[in-house]
């Protein structure tokens, strides 16, 4: 009997993004923000803790800029354009969507990553531990 169990894991994985959503993140791959390539560089080939990431990774209707599938962690950029109220509550509604996928998001501002990446990391690092934590605590139970 053949096994479906991959393909689960890619609807999971991807919960269902569309061919344009996946296009479309080859687009932001293509043109990624001076931000966006900074933190890459210090994320891509497992260089923080040996986790992988992936870079403008498509769930849903959503792209996330940064995703960790094995803890299950969004990092998420934000320039001036987060500043605008549409973009504001676009942002709000994602996060709300990840939450019910029990995806957890951390954000930072552009700046941010240009001006202070060890900041950053360690702030990844930290909500990274957590994560650990409550997953730790949560098969205890």
């Amino acid at each position: 009997m053949k096994s479906y169990k991959p393909k689960l894991a890619y609807l999971e994985m991807h919960q269902m993004a569309s061919t344009k959503m996946f296009e479309y993140a080859k687009k932001l791959r293509e043109n990624m923000t001076k931000a966006e390539i900074a933190l890459w560089e210090e994320l891509r080939a497992k260089k923080l803790d040996d986790l992988k990431f992936r870079r403008q990774h498509p769930i849903g209707i959503y792209i996330l800029d940064f995703y960790c599938h094995a803890k299950r962690l969004s990092i998420e950029l934000d320039g001036g354009y987060h500043k605008n109220e549409e973009q504001r509550k676009f942002d709000k509604e994602r996060t709300f969507h990840l939450k019910e996928v029990l995806i957890d998001e951390i954000r930072f501002r552009n700046e941010e990553v240009l001006t202070n990446i060890p900041k950053v990391l360690n702030e990844i690092r930290q909500k990274l531990k957590e994560l650990e934590t409550k997953e730790k605590e949560r098969t205890k139970s």
